[in-house]
């Protein structure tokens, strides 16, 4: 028998008619009409429910029917099933529950959330056609069974592909960022809002637009790297991919998130010590830039607060900078407790109601909890009752929700209009050879002595590989990304690659940590005898072995969201292992498989190849190997920069003039410095060479107002098929403040065969020569500035002046 709330067609508000199986009351008000709903089951097409009227109109329509009960229900999040939500499917008791008169939305439902699976299995999650048609099912009681009809917007993660189960995995957000490929990312991100409409979710959570600025912070992974304009370059392309799917981009975390104190995460997220200055050049820039460019539809507020003022119940924050400069159009959703935050751990509210009210008069539209949302709507009636809250900040908050889920069009198609289909549409086969391009595209040599990559397998019949994360898979369905996708080892790609050309060993040689770390990072302990004998079966294998390839770094439990980290180096006895391993003699090839930089200057120093894979998707072993043997040329350039030690920090790109300089006395190497970075941004080596050249810029004198054109040669000077990423750097040479050393202000990744050469162009904009002045206002002031062409922020190989007037 079918279950009371199936869906056994869709409908959709067009020509089409379709049969629909309708509640008890819908079937008697027939709200389904060609063209157009009858949401609130009146019996005439009221002006909200018209597709022809501006949509301002309609939220205005709508907004004056409803209410105080259900204004307050689409300011709050359910969050789905087993996470909050009881119910897989609608049953008869929500008649009693709060979302009986609506809800704003409900989030990750039924995604068979990786991080949930023991606790939260649903046989609606896969296949894909039957998630999209669960979703119509809870939609469909939402529009049948409420007063008003108003759809849901359902919401879920997306930083590194839809997280959903077995949706297109891609690499993790700074694996993103390494690749520089901005046309890359939009596909992406058309691949994410595609397979989000398919299965029923109407907005997406991502990108993250933090600036990862210090480097033990645990987020790092899910960040593009730490400089704002290539931050907001690869955000707008995923913000555009995304839209373009018909479903919301909601931006994180705003704002001056990324940069706790101490890079402290978890409980301590906050107290960034940032100036106004700098938060708007760096912190905030991305946001505006994405928002004025992109039109993201959603902005999820952040935990922090900044100058004592917690952003979540900050009206300068979510409104004044949001709204009225940036020109933000969507809706507001808080990052999960931060409205609690404002009373439990900010202590600017005396109690939770109290919170409530800041944080709703601020400009927050919908509060997300991992609680009933009744524990929100409540307090907020009981406002409205108390006159503590007008009704005419209800009204706007509200109008702003229905606005985006007018924008979506859910008032004239609120259902998947052909579940049946998503199982051709999501995770095709065109969708994992993109996530396998993003893949090889992230991949960043850091070293290779005497080339010794790309490797040649006849040369090496015997491989060992070794390493912790050898056989490891959990970085490949790390948080906020799919789950549930079968992924291939380091050690069964290599394997799978030589085939029968090479044997290939395997022995682990230590864990991941040693049993007293994180201490054993601040004080030593000796080898436990299993320890010892771990590494001395690595050496002895390899000893008959022609190559070593250790594959080394972190996993999901050493970095993510409340994981930070004070200390940079490889974790527990990794480094014990690779000294071990290249005391034997044999050439050791060191494969990194992070999600931070680390601080490898053993490493970097003694061992002779070195490759940057951070957290890679499910093809991990086949685009390693690839790239080992040469059929991937690494093309990936540093988004962050690598400090030598945590006493460095704060270390990075972009900086002000001489903040980073070496310190004086008899060795130069002060208390801070210590001669530069490891690696600095923008860097990443090929197994060919390029050369610029041809370096040419116009107008060399402009107006404040006008385009420079920039152009620049680049020519494959190597034996093999190459991407090179040309970094264009702007220094202002005299400003009225101090700006920074010099800015990105474009990149471009070209493909070069050997001998080939392109010409690259780029065009500056006002915005990329403007400074915040003495007053706090953008100008582009006049006089000289410095075009800097270069393979990363510091191999500088063409510069040319222009002149503003």
């Amino acid at each position: 028998m079918r279950n009371k709330y199936c869906l056994p067609r869709v409908f959709v508000a067009s020509a089409l008619s379709l049969s629909f199986s309708l509640s008890a009351s819908a079937q008697e008000k027939n709200i389904y009409h060609k063209g157009w709903i009858d949401f609130n089951k009146n019996g005439k097409m009221d002006v909200f429910e018209d597709p022809s009227q501006p949509i301002d109109k309609r939220v205005a329509d709508l907004v004056s029917q409803m209410t105080v009960e259900e204004k307050t229900c689409q300011m709050a999040t359910l969050y789905g099933y087993k996470r909050v939500l009881k119910d897989e499917m609608p049953v008869p008791n929500w008649k009693n529950e709060v979302w009986k008169d609506g809800i704003a939305n409900i989030d990750e439902e039924l995604n068979n959330l990786t991080s949930h699976t023991d606790d939260a299995p649903t046989q609606y999650s896969y296949p894909f056609s039957k998630h999209a048609s669960a979703i119509n099912t809870i939609q469909k009681w939402f529009v049948e069974e409420t007063r008003l009809g108003i759809p849901v917007d359902f919401t879920n993660e997306g930083i590194h592909g839809l997280n959903h189960d077995r949706a297109t995995p891609l690499p993790a957000p700074i694996s993103i960022g390494s690749t520089f490929d901005k046309e890359l990312v939009y596909e992406a991100g058309k691949t994410v809002g595609r397979e989000a409409k398919a299965l029923g979710y109407t907005n997406v959570y991502a990108p993250i637009l933090d600036p990862a600025r210090d480097q033990r912070w645990g987020r790092v992974v899910e960040c593009y790297g730490e400089d704002p304009f290539h931050i907001a370059e690869m955000g707008k392309q995923m913000v555009l991919g995304i839209q373009e799917g018909g479903v919301a981009s909601t931006l994180k975390h705003f704002a001056v998130y990324s940069v706790p104190k101490g890079g402290r995460d978890g409980s301590a997220r906050t107290d960034p010590h940032v100036a106004p200055r700098e938060m708007h050049q760096l912190y905030l820039y991305p946001f505006r830039r994405v928002i004025q460019e992109a039109h993201p539809m959603g902005v999820m507020s952040s935990y922090n607060d900044w100058d004592g003022v917690p952003i979540t119940g900050s009206y300068y924050f979510l409104t004044q900078l949001l709204r009225q400069q940036f020109g933000f159009n969507g809706y507001v959703v808080s990052d999960s407790e931060a409205v609690e935050f404002l009373y439990s751990k900010h202590h600017v509210a005396a109690d939770y109601k109290e919170a409530v009210r800041q944080a709703v008069e601020a400009g927050l539209n919908v509060r997300t909890n991992f609680t009933m949302p009744q524990t929100f709507i409540m307090p907020l009636r009981e406002l409205i009752k108390e006159n503590r809250i007008s009704m005419k900040i209800i009204d706007t908050r509200v109008g702003e929700v229905l606005k985006v889920k007018f924008r979506l069009g859910l008032f004239d198609s609120p259902y998947v209009k052909d579940p049946k289909a998503a199982d051709k549409i999501v995770h095709t086969e065109a969708d994992k050879a993109m996530s396998l391009k993003m893949n090889r595209e992230s991949m960043v040599l850091l070293k290779n002595a005497n080339n010794l990559l790309p490797l040649d397998k006849k040369k090496y019949p015997n491989i060992l590989i070794t390493g912790p994360l050898a056989k490891e898979t959990n970085y490949a369905v790390s948080r906020y990304g799919p789950s549930h996708n079968p992924v291939t080892t380091v050690f069964d790609g290599v394997k799978n690659y030589v085939g029968n050309d090479a044997k290939v060993s395997y022995v682990k040689g230590c864990n991941m940590i040693d049993a007293t770390w994180p201490e054993s990072e601040i004080i030593e302990t000796p080898l436990t005898a299993q320890e010892q004998a771990g590494i001395d079966s690595a050496v002895a294998q390899a000893k008959q072995s022609d190559i070593v390839i250790a594959v080394v770094g972190e996993d999901v439990d050493r970095v993510g969201e409340s994981l930070s980290r004070t200390g940079l180096n490889l974790p527990g006895r990794q480094l014990k292992l690779i000294q071990a391993l290249q005391a034997t003699g044999k050439p050791v090839v060191m494969v990194m498989i992070n999600g931070q930089p680390l601080t490898i200057n053993w490493e970097n120093k003694y061992v002779p190849a070195i490759l940057e894979a951070w957290f890679p998707s499910v093809q991990s072993g086949q685009v390693i190997a690839e790239t080992l043997f040469g059929d991937n040329n690494p093309g990936g350039r540093l988004p962050i920069t690598f400090p030598k030690t945590t006493g460095q920090l704060e270390y990075n790109f972009p900086f002000k003039p001489s903040s980073q300089a070496e310190q004086g006395g008899q060795n130069s190497w002060g208390k801070t410095s210590v001669k530069g970075a490891l690696y600095p941004y923008g860097y990443g080596l090929s197994y060919t060479t390029f050369e610029y050249s041809n370096l040419q810029v116009s107008p060399e004198k402009g107006n404040s107002q006008g385009l420079i054109q920039v152009s620049v040669d680049v020519t494959n000077t190597g034996q093999r098929k190459g991407d090179d990423v040309v970094q264009l750097y702007l220094k202002d040479e005299v400003s009225s403040v101090t700006t920074y050393e010099y800015d990105l202000r474009g990149f471009d990744r070209v493909t070069l065969n050997p001998g080939e050469k392109k010409t690259v162009q780029f065009t500056l904009h006002p915005d990329d020569l403007a400074l915040l002045d003495k007053n706090m206002n953008w100008t582009v002031e006049p006089g000289k500035f410095e075009v800097m062409i270069g393979s990363s922020s510091v191999d500088i190989k063409l510069k040319k002046e222009f002149e503003v007037e």
